[in-house]
Order: C-alpha cells, then sequence, then structure tokens
C-alpha cells in the first residue's frame, strides 16, 4: 500500500484536491493516472480510499470513494519528552523510529545541560508524517512546542510518569515498572544529562526515576529504549 496524508481531509467530503507537491509526486513519479485508486490518512485513525479523476502534475483530484476507522494497533498511550539532540540528525533518527513503533506524543524539553535550545518543528512534522506513512500507520504522533523542564515536570499528567538519568541512585528497571495498557510519561535528558536538581524537581512531582540498563546510551538511543521497553512490555 502507498499511503498519503492530509489532515484536512473527513467523512463529509466527496472531492479531494492534492497540493502540487504532492500532485506532482503523484502523477510524474508514481505514474499514476486517471482511474488509479489512492489510500489516504487523516492522521486521526481514519483511512480513506480515492479513485484519481484528474491527473494532472499540478492538479491531482481524486473523488472519496469511503472511508474506514483503523484502530491504533498498540494498546498503550506513550508520551516521551526528550532534550533535542546537538546534532538534529540524531534527533530525526528518533522520531522516525519511535513513530515506526509506536508512540502518541513528543514534546522537546530545554534542560540545564541543553546543547541545542531551538528545533525546527516544520522539520520534525514532516519527518513524523514520512514515517507514519512508510510504517502505515494511521495514527500521526502529536508534536509539542519546545518547553523548559520545569514548566513539562510541574504540568499535571495522568499516568505513570518516569524519569531515566545515569546518576547513582536507587533506580528501578523501566522494563519491569512498566504497565500494560496505561498511560506513560518518561523524560529522556540531553548528552550531559539531566542535572541534580531537575532529577529531584522531577522526583518532587512524581515522576519515579528508571534505568534503562547498565550501558550508558545517547539520548536519542535512550529514548528508543523507552519507547521499545514499553511496546514489549504491552506484547506479553
Amino acid at each position: 500500500m502507498q499511503l498519503f496524508y492530509n489532515p484536512q481531509i473527513d467523512q463529509k467530503q466527496k472531492e479531494y484536491t492534492f497540493d502540487k507537491t504532492e500532485s506532482r509526486h503523484i502523477v510524474r513519479v508514481l505514474r499514476k493516472s486517471e482511474g488509479d485508486l489512492l489510500s489516504i490518512t487523516n492522521g486521526k485513525g481514519t483511512l480513506f480510499t480515492a479513485k484519481i479523476c484528474t491527473a494532472n502534475e499540478k492538479r491531482c483530484v481524486v473523488t472519496l470513494l469511503n472511508s474506514q476507522t483503523k484502530q491504533k494497533p498498540w494498546k498503550y498511550f506513550l508520551h516521551v519528552a526528550i532534550a533535542p539532540t546537538k546534532s538534529n540528525d540524531r534527533m530525526e533518527w528518533f522520531l522516525e523510529k519511535a513513530t515506526e513503533i509506536g508512540i502518541d506524543e513528543i514534546t522537546p524539553i530545554i534542560c540545564q545541560h541543553s546543547e541545542r535550545k531551538t528545533v525546527k518543528l516544520d522539520r520534525y512534522e514532516k519527518i513524523l508524517q514520512s514515517a507514519m506513512k512508510q510504517s502505515l500507520k494511521f495514527q500521526l504522533p502529536k508534536l509539542n512546542p519546545p518547553i523548559s523542564f520545569k514548566e513539562f515536570v510541574e504540568q499535571d499528567r495522568k499516568g505513570h510518569k518516569y524519569i531515566a538519568h545515569c546518576e547513582t541512585q536507587e533506580k528501578k528497571m523501566l522494563k519491569k515498572e512498566i504497565a500494560p495498557g496505561a498511560e506513560q510519561t518518561i523524560l529522556i535528558g540531553p548528552e550531559g544529562d539531566f542535572s541534580s536538581a531537575e532529577i529531584e524537581l522531577a522526583k518532587a512531582q512524581h515522576y519515579a526515576s528508571v534505568s534503562l540498563g547498565d550501558s550508558r546510551l545517547r539520548t536519542e538511543t535512550a529514548a528508543l529504549v523507552a519507547c521499545h521497553s514499553v511496546a514489549f512490555a504491552n506484547e506479553v
């Protein structure tokens, strides 16, 4: 299946026109023509089947034939708050792989040791969209604007809350703490780890200290291990 994405499509529409960039991709690159069927998602759990009625590389128009609700394939809610990596490539790698595994929400957090304090949300959003389409998922992860660590942990959040850090204090293994089917929020720090003050602040806000294993992991690797741990715990 070749999956396309547009957040504006809904069940009330009978026809939809792709923008110039997507139209060119469909007609010139994929060589689709009038009468061909396309699969489109709005990223909100709906899959549409459409037929091309105008195959123009500047204006590809489709008729929507039917729609179906696609249930989320993972049975939990996962929110990862991650300090942006110094290298954008590594952060983008995490966004791509986390979407493939299954994640619901992502928030870039700016920490005391953060080396990168600005992010390109438009670029991140495109990475998420591409990974959703590639992995044939119909739910687009929610990407939040960057926020300070303090602001984030002081927000009221439901479910289980964890902070993964490297300090030598009592910590439990994340994979043994995960409650299947529950809502989970996991904090992942920057290359220099969370500061002691940040860890104490998180603990005061009822975030449990957890370990991801014996190895010292890069930020993006730690975040992906956390995603996989939650996914694996929900498969058992």
